[in-house]
């Protein structure tokens, strides 16, 4: 399964998924068709699938188009977003697995940055190899998503179930927010050996307009504030010591950063 990675929008970033075997392909969270169809026709390959991870619309503002463009393409999406995803038609819940080409991948249900979301797993085929986890808004690299419409304890455990993936995951979140996360994170982490040499290379990569997308699960391990809430310096900066409050109170001072 190859993974391409596209721009879209202002910050968002589309990944189409080829198999060059059969020259099929699939999309995650299309915010728009156009570089979609325009990727698609320069590998002529048939689109077969839409994953999408919730229903906000610069995460399925595209389905339209691409549905008229390919009629038989199928929808996926979360079933608690049953009428919010234009064409879903495939209601997934946690443990589900969608397949595409020679891959299987896991649905875990990741609800706090909306009430549906969901997110796509695709372990390795080979022991050792990276897995693949498309993870919508829910973990971003160096930050999560804000709380829209679930609250600080279903994201807690949420981001508990990503945080159990391998360390060698990469993780494919939708939105080249990585500078600016980890600049707050240094506001309450700024000790962490770790977070500054991370800090400085995402510098270097966006000074070159590089992308910081993918990232690797054990990176965030260890420099994600919101994937370290039992950590005793990001308790401290804080003031708390329960997991659920430590996470809302370190979420609540980055809406405000």
């Amino acid at each position: 399964m190859q993974i391409h990675r596209l721009p879209a929008l202002s910050d968002n970033y589309i990944f189409l998924l080829h198999d060059p075997k059969q020259n099929i392909a699939a999309v995650v969270d299309p915010a728009e068709a156009k570089p979609v169809i325009q990727c698609l026709k320069e590998m002529d390959a048939d689109l077969v699938a839409i994953f999408n991870t919730h229903h906000h619309m610069d995460h399925v503002g595209g389905n339209r188009q691409l549905i008229q463009q390919f009629p038989d393409v199928c929808v996926y999406g979360g079933a608690e977003d049953r009428g919010r995803i234009p064409g879903q038609q495939v209601f997934l819940e946690e443990c589900d697995r969608v397949e595409f080409g020679d891959r299987l991948g896991e649905v875990l249900f990741v609800p706090g940055h909306t009430r549906g979301h969901i997110a796509y797993y695709f372990p390795p085929v080979v022991s050792g190899e990276t897995g693949e986890l498309f993870c919508g808004d829910t973990l971003f690299a160096g930050g999560c998503g804000r709380l829209f419409e679930g609250t600080a304890s279903q994201m807690v455990e949420s981001l508990g179930k990503l945080r159990d993936l391998p360390d060698n995951t990469r993780v494919w979140c939708a939105h080249e927010y990585t500078l600016k996360n980890l600049q707050f994170a240094l506001s309450v982490d700024g000790e962490n050996p770790d977070l500054q040499g991370r800090f400085a290379q995402v510098q270097e990569a966006r000074h070159r307009k590089e992308a910081t997308v993918p990232s690797q699960l054990g990176v965030e391990k260890h420099t994600n504030p919101f994937l370290r809430w039992e950590e005793p310096a990001l308790q401290s900066a804080v003031q708390a010591k329960e997991p659920v409050k430590t996470f809302a109170r370190l979420r609540g001072m980055k809406d405000r950063f």
